[in-house]
């Protein structure tokens, strides 16, 4: 009996060292395979991934797919480089070919208004200039925002104050702005932000044209710089015409008009074309609306270079 004991005590002796000796080749077959996939890793990152293993292992089969993968991958990343050259040459070719078009309609326009013509050809050529002046607009507009999606018109944000640059697009708008008797109250103040000087005023811009657009007579428009810690707010508030609820999220989508707006001027691209200048900057856009009591857009700009 005692040696039957002995024998089973070795037994299980031997089943336990060969148990652990399982365990610790598992564990270090499974840090290999880890550690070679990391190394695979790392270099399809840097690029100059190359199949090693040539078996019928597990191992074998997951190089191949990578390999498979990262030349579908650079296939696919070649053919979009292609096709966004393509797209730039394209938006070159309509900035360069409608400009001379466009500017000689524009001039002999102008010439035919500064003739003695007769009440209804006079009406007829001033409707010919409005029509020209939109298509320039416009035309102008879809250049801008393709160069910024192709990249094609890089944003350069810098430290810059926000006061004078909203200063001097309200000096733009005053004109109009008194024409309708609007009132317009500046609440501004010394916050810097990082942002491209030119590019935002342009965004900004559009959206307090379209609140002394969509302001009836009378009116009162805010524009209100604030502090929000990461980010410097600018607020444009008016009591016109406002968004039907349901409308506010599609107001930056490009050549959106909604019902709300028939009969007023605009193309639908000033406001596409304002988020993707602010995205280009790491900022972002809101709008808060309600239909009939008026619009509050909220441009969010970092404040941090």
């Amino acid at each position: 009996m005692e040696r039957i004991g002995i024998c089973l005590c070795i037994v299980a002796a031997f089943v336990f060292l060969l148990s652990g000796a399982w365990v610790w080749y598992t564990r270090w077959r499974l840090r290999r395979i880890m550690g070679h996939m990391d190394r695979m890793i790392d270099a399809a990152m840097e690029g100059n991934f190359k199949e090693q293993v040539y078996d019928e292992s597990m191992l074998s089969y997951i190089e191949a797919k990578l390999a498979h993968y990262l030349s579908a991958s650079e296939t696919a990343g070649q053919k979009r480089k292609d096709e966004k050259d393509k797209v730039k040459q394209l938006v070159s070719d309509i900035s360069h070919q409608t400009k001379t078009p466009v500017a000689n309609l524009l001039l002999y326009t102008q010439i035919l208004e500064e003739r003695e013509l007769p009440n209804e050809e006079s009406k007829f050529v001033r409707e010919l200039g409005n029509q020209v002046q939109k298509l320039d607009f416009l035309i102008a507009s879809l250049v801008k925002a393709s160069r910024l999606e192709t990249g094609m018109l890089v944003l350069q944000p810098k430290w810059n104050p926000i006061s004078p640059m909203l200063e001097n697009i309200l000096a733009q708008v005053a004109p109009r702005a008194k024409s309708k008797r609007l009132e317009l109250t500046f609440l501004l103040n010394s916050l810097h932000a990082c942002f491209d000087w030119k590019w935002t005023a342009e965004a900004v811009y559009n959206i307090v044209d379209n609140a002394v657009k969509y302001t009836p007579q009378g009116g009162k428009i805010v524009v209100e710089v604030l502090n929000m810690e990461l980010f410097a707010r600018i607020e444009v508030r008016d009591n016109g015409i406002g968004i039907p609820e349901g409308e506010t999220a599609k107001v930056f989508q490009r050549f959106y008009r909604g019902a709300f707006v028939i009969g007023q001027e605009g193309l639908g691209i000033g406001l596409y074309l304002s988020r993707q200048i602010i995205a280009g900057e790491d900022g972002y856009m809101k709008v808060q609306s309600k239909e009939g009591e008026g619009s509050s857009f909220f441009i969010y700009l970092p404040m941090h270079e």
